[in-house]
């Protein structure tokens, strides 16, 4: 997975629901990606709104959206406008938090998107915050959360509990929560909705998530102003980054992609965020690219240190001193997380 082309703008005309003027064949190249994460995970917004990435509760666990790898029945958290639209997206100054404008003839609207982290550090469930603010006009949106059968594995269904209908896919639960002025229609495979926002209306849509353990129903509220907490905790992090030469902001918007492949829970550094996608189109190479390699982990280590990130340099080389004690012989060259 390349991040290549995510600083750059996106401009195109794409169709109702479907961005068909980005997709070829129901896919999206990849550098019309952006990568959101928390320090345990990593999800993929299109630059048509759809998340078609997204491992919970780890970078390491099977997926619960996968329209990367199958665009016909794989998971996805889609929020687009109904009509023809251009986009415009960018990330955050020196943060991981991810902006895209979205116009149409009736108006224009900003999506600002973050896998939230609280002011202690990364929060113990997972929150994937998208926050809608009308610019100008009025912008009609839809929404679709479908969950993904995590590799054919699992079977989504819905169950309530107390007030709140709450997803299974295998071990995962979760909720997709929002604002009151979205509309939504729930069945067991999909959550369909529409809303609209004009100029200084928000909506919040969020996904919380949690594997195997009790979950929690935050207020929206919460939700919405953690994803400013969010990015003044990137951009406090990146502040600290020691680099005093030419062209800074790239040189931190490349050390903030190496901090979202850290596996903060054990050190491990992730060759890539996503998994099994091949080499080359058509070709017999296909591996599970979430794995740790200690060659890339070596490289990366370096680089953390040439930005003064000496936490994180130190969390990647004790995972890298330890692991190859507890692995055979055959795991030492691609020891997992």
């Amino acid at each position: 997975m390349t991040v290549t082309g995510l600083l750059t703008k996106v401009r195109s005309v794409a169709g109702i629901r479907s961005g068909a003027g980005l997709r070829r064949d129901g896919y999206l190249p990849l550098e019309a990606y952006g990568a959101l994460g928390d320090g345990r995970t990593v999800a993929l917004s299109g630059a048509d709104g759809s998340i078609d990435w997204w491992c919970v509760p780890n970078l390491d666990s099977p997926p619960l959206f996968d329209r990367l790898l199958d665009a016909e029945e794989g998971g996805r958290f889609v929020i687009t406008p109904d009509e023809p639209y251009e986009t415009e997206r960018r990330y955050l100054p020196d943060s991981n938090v991810l902006e895209t404008v979205f116009t149409t003839a009736s108006g224009s609207a900003k999506l600002t998107e973050s896998i939230n982290s609280g002011t202690a550090g990364r929060l113990p469930w997972a929150e994937l915050a998208r926050r809608i603010e009308g610019i100008n006009g009025t912008v009609r949106f839809q929404l679709e959360m479908r969950p993904g059968r995590r590799g054919r594995a699992a079977s989504p269904y819905q169950s309530q509990i107390g007030r709140h209908s709450v997803f299974h896919v295998g071990d995962v639960l979760g909720l997709l929560l929002h604002s009151g002025g979205v509309a939504v229609d729930r069945s067991d495979e999909v959550v369909v909705g529409s809303f609209a926002v004009r100029s200084g209306q928000r909506e919040v849509i969020a996904v919380i998530a949690g594997e195997g353990e009790p979950l929690v129903v935050p207020p929206v509220e919460d939700i919405d102003e953690r994803i400013d907490v969010s990015d003044a905790e990137w951009r406090a992090w990146a502040e600290r980054v020691a680099y005093g030469g030419q062209n800074r902001p790239a040189f931190i918007r490349s050390v903030l992609v190496l901090k979202l492949l850290l596996f903060s829970p054990s050190g491990a550094i992730a060759a890539a965020a996503t998994s099994s996608l091949p080499e080359g189109i058509g070709g017999a190479k296909n591996y599970d690219y979430r794995y740790a390699w200690v060659r890339d982990a070596g490289y990366t280590i370096k680089a953390f240190l040439a930005a003064g990130a000496q936490p994180e340099a130190k969390a990647a080389f004790t995972w890298l001193l330890n692991t190859p004690r507890k692995k055979s012989v055959s795991d030492r060259l691609s020891a997992g997380f």
